[in-house]
């Protein structure tokens, strides 16, 4: 197993992948992050990688001073990202860092050729024309380290064209409830989720169901599968990770603990299968699987992601993911309400409907666009 990079570093996938790097004695080649400098030096004085970067300019300061007495090169910005990104070193690249702002190193990545182990599905909601082109172009290999995506890409290989995709989702703390018994939950309450610790954006998205819309609009690009043929079931219990039905009838399913060691750790081994760090599945102590179909009337999120994953052309979905970024930083800024979250993201892809994407700065821009109007309407209903 060759060297790796880790962007974003500091987050949940971030760290989990630095524990299944040093159990497996995989070499670290760079690490990256937005500005947790104390967090940043500790992985680098852990790791001894060649590169540390910190996107924020006054935390790669700070960060270059701790780590002066260390042979360690410290870098910043956007630059930074894309440079640790087509580090030479490196044969793997891991996308853990959260938002839009992983696209472009993304696809740097794929320009230099380097297997792409991502995380961040908001790469493929962005542009997932132009990655997956970009992948193609280059002969660069990509591998999802989503539960979801992991599972599905299991099953297809090597059993041939897929009928349908089975993507579970485990419903969120709110499953069940009714919008009038979710007008007034906190932000701690949408932070408890039943079975995954996650960062705190994602853990939002689960609650309002918008993780799974995104991780809809991911798997039609990454599996070449059209949104009327990728079918969301809440699974609560979080063992059957996705499945797959074929031609024939047959459905083939991925189980396993809700651990995310154990997709990272794929995607840096594929396709060797090697013990790790991961907790085993006991079928004889888990629990009833139950299926239920998810609730769009109350959460919305999923049935716009789905209504705007057949939009192809156009930057629909990066709107949507702009506008939804925006609205779960206020509402965990406690600025907004829970049901306020879909209500700016509905607000903002209907006012901004139909921009190009045929670009990487068509997308940037409707990007910039759809913050901009994100910003407004969540002015209009802050506390």
């Amino acid at each position: 197993m060759g060297m790796i990079s880790i962007l974003g570093s500091t987050g949940s996938i971030g760290t989990q992948t630095v524990e299944v790097a040093r159990a497996l004695s995989i070499p670290v080649a760079a690490v990256a992050a937005g500005k947790s400098v104390d967090k940043l030096e500790e992985q680098a004085r852990l790791l001894h990688p060649r590169l540390a970067v910190a996107y924020d300019e006054a935390a790669a300061r700070e960060l270059k001073t701790r780590l002066a007495d260390t042979p360690v090169r410290v870098a910043s910005g956007m630059e930074g990202l894309m440079e640790a990104a087509a580090l030479p070193e490196a044969e793997t690249v891991v996308a853990a860092m959260s938002g839009a702002v992983g696209l472009r190193p993304a696809l740097a990545a794929l320009q230099a050729g380097k297997r792409l182990a991502f995380a961040n599905k908001e790469t493929l909601v962005c542009a997932g024309e132009l990655v997956m082109a970009a992948a193609r172009e280059h002969g660069a290999e990509l591998l999802p380290v989503d539960s979801e995506h992991s599972a599905i890409f299991q099953c297809l290989n090597g059993n041939g064209p897929a009928a349908r995709i089975l993507l579970t989702a485990s419903g969120g703390p709110f499953r069940g409830k009714k919008a009038a018994e979710l007008r007034h939950v906190t932000r701690a309450d949408a932070l408890k989720h039943p079975n995954w610790s996650m960062g705190a954006k994602i853990t939002v998205d689960s609650a309002t169901l918008m993780n799974k819309g995104l991780e809809l609009i991911e798997a039609m690009h990454l599996f070449q599968m059209p949104p009327e043929k990728i079918t969301v079931l809440v699974h609560p219990q979080s063992v059957v990770h996705s499945a797959v039905e074929f031609p024939d009838g047959s459905v083939i399913a991925q189980l396993g603990a809700p651990d995310m060691r154990l997709p990272i750790q794929l995607a840096l081994t594929w396709p060797a299968r090697v013990p790790g760090p991961a907790k085993r599945l006991d079928l004889f102590s888990a629990p009833a699987l139950t299926f239920e179909e998810p609730d769009g009337e109350t959460f919305r999120a999923l049935p716009l992601a789905r209504e705007l994953a057949g939009h192809r052309g156009t930057a629909d979905c990066c709107v949507m993911n702009a506008a939804n970024e925006m609205a779960v930083a206020a509402f965990l800024r406690d600025e907004i309400g829970f049901l306020d979250i879909v209500r700016v993201v509905e607000e903002v892809c209907a006012a901004l409907a139909g921009l190009p994407a045929a670009e990487l700065e068509d997308v940037l821009a409707a990007d910039g666009a759809a913050r901009r109007k994100a910003e407004a309407c969540i002015s209009s209903l802050r506390f």
